[in-house]
């Protein structure tokens, strides 16, 4: 990414949470620890289903007497929705700031310019009391910042940043191996763990308990991790969502977000698995990567 440029993530949405058992609260659900979340450091973190499978994933940044949770805008209802079912009598409040609030993005580069600023994934600080984070999921992603829509455009001029096309960022976001579009192709299809949140920063092994807990812990701990979300690249023809993906005849995959920026639950560890070949489906040709930070 340009160290010039900026990203207006309009696609993102931001729920706030606040209230007096909102840390008791959140820490009952999420998978990271919400006593990590300070003034000075942000989290990632996601909302599985009681069986650990994947529902929802957002970023968690202290904000006055509360919580920004920022995820995709096409969830955001979604996540309002079962966020409130949980709700019970909890003294927590939850609104829907997504068409007050904006999220820009731009470079690591940029980011470390800040005198404020520190190299640690997640860290925050305020500018001109607004939050910028340095992405806790990994800090190739670069600094965000959480702003009023009303205010956007001067702090982005006293900030020397130009406004750039989003699809140089999700093109990016893709290369690294992070998916951040057409989530709601995952929910309900993989575990959390086989999201690679654990090394994205979004599940602390150490915390209590919190829905999904059971079966993450036992996947971790049992080492019975097989699959993995992993990218792919169109080499030729068309993907459809729930293609299966072959090694001549052998099965090493399903395809789950087939647009712009696909991805699919890989079998890893499988011997029919090569990161170096091409790999068939129904009707395209692919690659699969594996990130750098994937070990």
């Amino acid at each position: 990414m340009n160290v010039e440029n900026v990203y207006i993530l309009e696609d993102r949405g931001i729920l706030f949470i606040k209230g007096q058992d909102v840390k008791e609260f959140l820490q009952n659900l999420i998978t990271n620890d919400i006593y990590k979340v300070t003034d000075d450091n942000s989290c990632f973190a996601s909302l599985l289903n009681p069986q650990g499978k994947f529902l929802f994933d957002f970023i968690i940044i202290k904000h006055k007497d509360g919580y920004f949770l920022d995820c995709e805008k096409k969830l955001v209802e979604d996540l309002y929705k079962q966020l409130n079912t949980y709700k019970l009598r909890s003294k927590v409040e939850i609104l829907n700031l997504s068409n007050e609030f904006v999220v820009a993005n731009f470079s690591y580069e940029k980011f470390i310019t800040f005198k404020e600023a520190k190299n640690l994934a997640g860290f925050t600080f305020k500018f001109r009391e607004d939050p910028i984070i340095l992405d806790p999921r990994n800090i190739k992603l670069g600094g965000r910042l959480i702003i009023n829509l009303e205010k956007l455009y001067l702090s982005l001029k006293k900030m020397n940043l130009n406004i750039s096309d989003t699809i140089e960022y999700y093109q990016y976001s893709h290369k690294l191996g992070i998916p951040q579009k057409n989530l709601n192709k995952l929910q309900n299809k993989l575990f959390g763990i086989e999201c690679n949140f654990q090394e994205l920063n979004g599940i602390d092994f150490k915390k209590g308990c919190y829905v999904g807990q059971e079966n993450t812990a036992r996947i971790k701990l049992k080492n019975k991790l097989k699959k993995r979300l992993l990218p792919i690249e169109l080499i030729s023809g068309e993907l459809s969502e729930n293609d299966s993906i072959y090694n001549q005849k052998d099965e090493i995959g399903k395809v789950l977000i087939n647009n712009e920026y696909p991805f699919g639950l890989i079998k890893f560890t499988d011997n029919f698995f090569d990161i170096s070949l091409e790999f068939k489906c129904k009707n395209a040709t692919i690659k699969i990567f594996k990130p750098d930070w994937l070990k």
